[in-house]
């Protein structure tokens, strides 16, 4: 096959997101292009074998690989709960690997089964293979001399199945091995049992000659590129790492004031474990606190960064606010999630835009970036720095919880091959004249900090005159500097890529382009490679880039496709009045389903 999609699904307790892991990285070091999806409840741990407590991992691996795909091929379910929640979520000619020790007459009932026989009821297709195989069985057989109490032996059929799926792809499970001792290296006791088990689940296949095929995949075009070093990456560990090579690039101390919240805490545990690359960070009592702490660092000629997800974002807009107006470089992380209010704090959505945009009192532009990949996550967290560092601003850099969470692969860089950032540091030459309103031919003032001999000032929340620098209330002046902050950041469109249509190999459709803008990208690209027509796709929202209306009018028909009502359509259509878009939004706490794009577009020719 050239592309296969394997989706784990079980208990929150049955391990799927860590078995789901380690096959997606198995796969990655392999060569295979990976798209991974983690979809997980809520709940801390909902009852057992109940439809509201089932977890899922879906991996896409192959070659020619833009999402985590609609439905799966491969469906390990752990027990009866797990199998009807997901059973709209396989292929039609799909192999089900099904516990059978979890589809007791109990399983049937907590899981709201009507009959004794759930495949009947559910109406599978005979199409679809069903492997039964006795999971939780088979693993107490494999540990029963290993000393680990019954628990804990329960617990271990997930590396049971992960050897199973090993063997039905034809994967070495060498690496799993490797992973699973560096997973468990603080409790070596551990290491030894999940080996077994997984290697017991392996052979199972192996020597049993299960009836099905093996699956074995075509090279991907990551194989061929052995000279470029490769992993597989989550987007918030991507969007840490980013964030270090650009204060190392900048030579800027790196300071992270952020408060725990999903879906973004994990930037927060990534960066707190790096101090040796000199991080620094405060895990603050609140969000309001968070950014206040951030924002001083900046002020003190560090780089600051705070990392939340909607409702943070919320609460930190007044701080946002005083770092436009006492223009101060800071990062402002956004991994959105379902809202309002807590919403559904485990599924993803792109409904944050617009409060990122225009969420604060006054006049308070922001430079607004988005990433579209999990492993791209480091490039738009190094941008986000470089923008903020180079011109004196707040970014907001707008990730989501698909990307938070999901895996892909990513090209590790050089940094020597990273782009330059320069700081906004005040010359020497201005020691002698210099007042806080000074600016370059830009329009982007100088950053003096504390410590500085010579370049003594305040720097206030209040409006300054746009000479002197000094408290300022009058009319016209501040409709000077309203118009001066808004200039600078307009100015970022100088200094950003131009903006470049994607088209599939095969075009057949000239007048059609899909619009999208973050984490939507992979799903518009792979729509568009169905529906022959081109992408084209934002990463850098405020500012847009300098020729976004050159690039949209060269089509006919704009459809703007976004995880929400039409926040991305609604600002298109304040830049570009003279244009007209069409919408497909979802707010489904779900990524896009491929399949229903291609299918609304078709139906709209």
């Amino acid at each position: 096959m050239q592309s296969v999609v394997v989706r784990f699904v079980g208990d929150s307790g049955d391990g799927m997101q860590l078995t789901g892991n380690l096959f997606s990285s198995l796969s990655a070091i392999l060569g295979d292009e990976i798209s991974t999806f983690p979809d997980f409840p809520a709940e801390i741990r909902a009852p057992q074998g109940t439809l509201g407590g089932v977890s899922g991992f879906q991996v896409h691996l192959g070659k020619g690989v833009y999402t985590p795909g609609d439905k799966a091929d491969v469906l390990v379910a752990m027990n009866a709960a797990a199998l009807k929640v997901n059973v709209n979520h396989i292929n039609k000619h799909s192999i089900v690997i099904c516990d059978t020790d979890s589809f007791t007459d109990k399983d049937l009932e907590k899981a709201q089964y009507t009959t004794d026989n759930p495949f009947t009821e559910l109406q599978l297709p005979e199409s679809v293979q069903i492997v039964p195989v006795p999971l939780t069985t088979l693993t107490k057989e494999s540990l029963h001399d290993s000393g680990l109490d019954l628990k804990a032996i329960v617990r271990s059929k997930n590396m049971f199945a992960l050897g199973l799926v090993c063997w039905l792809f034809d994967r070495p499970i060498d690496h799993a091995i490797s992973f699973l001792e560096d997973k468990f290296k603080k409790k070596p006791a551990l290491i030894a049992p999940n080996v077994k088990v997984l290697s017991d689940g392996y052979n199972y296949g192996q020597n049993l000659a299960l009836s099905v095929n093996q699956i074995r995949l075509e090279p991907s075009a990551v194989s061929t590129r052995s000279s470029v070093r490769h992993t597989s990456i989550a987007g918030n560990k991507a969007t840490a790492w980013g964030l270090i090579a650009a204060a190392e690039k900048a030579g800027k101390q790196l300071f992270l004031g952020s408060y725990p919240i999903t879906p973004a805490t994990d930037i927060l545990h990534e960066l707190s474990a790096r101090k040796d690359c000199g991080v620094i960070t405060v895990q603050a009592e609140d969000e309001i606190a968070g950014i206040c702490t951030a924002l001083g660092a900046s002020f003190a000629g560090d780089l600051g960064v705070t990392s939340t997800s909607g409702p943070g974002l919320s609460l930190k807009s007044e701080a946002i606010g005083l770092a436009v107006m006492a223009e101060l470089p800071l990062v402002v992380i956004d991994v959105q999630r379902g809202g309002p209010s807590t919403g559904l704090p485990t599924k993803t959505e792109q409904t944050d835009l617009l409060q990122a945009l225009y969420g604060r009192n006054g006049e308070c532009p922001a430079a607004v970036i988005a990433a579209s990949t999990p492993a791209n996550c480091f490039h738009y967290a190094y941008m986000a720095a470089k923008i903020a560092l180079e011109n004196m601003t707040p970014v907001i850099l707008l990730s989501d919880t698909y990307l938070a969470n999901g895996t892909s692969v990513w090209n590790i860089p050089e940094m020597q091959d990273l782009p330059r950032i320069r700081p906004q540091s005040v010359p020497d030459k201005l020691s002698a004249t210099f007042n806080p309103a000074m600016r370059d031919e830009r329009g982007v003032r100088y950053w003096a900090y504390p410590g500085m001999e010579g370049y003594c000032h305040r720097n206030i929340g209040l409006e300054r005159d746009a000479e002197k620098g000094t408290i300022s209330t009058d009319p016209l002046n501040h409709e000077q500097m309203v118009r001066t902050r808004a200039a600078k950041v307009a100015q970022i469109a100088d200094s950003i890529p131009l903006l470049q249509a994607w088209s599939p190999d095969k075009k057949t459709n000239n007048d059609l382009a899909l619009i999208g803008w973050g984490s939507t990208e992979g799903h518009l690209k792979a729509a568009a490679t169905e529906l022959g027509c081109d992408v084209v796709h934002f990463n850098y929202i405020n500012p847009l880039p300098r020729n976004t209306q050159e690039v949209l009018g060269r089509y006919k028909r704009l459809v703007v496709c976004e995880l929400n009502s039409g926040q991305f359509a609604a600002y298109l259509r304040t830049q570009m009045p003279q244009l007209k878009f069409k919408q497909f939004n979802r707010i489904e706490g779900q990524p896009f389903q491929v399949e229903e794009i291609v299918k609304e577009l078709k139906i709209d020719d």
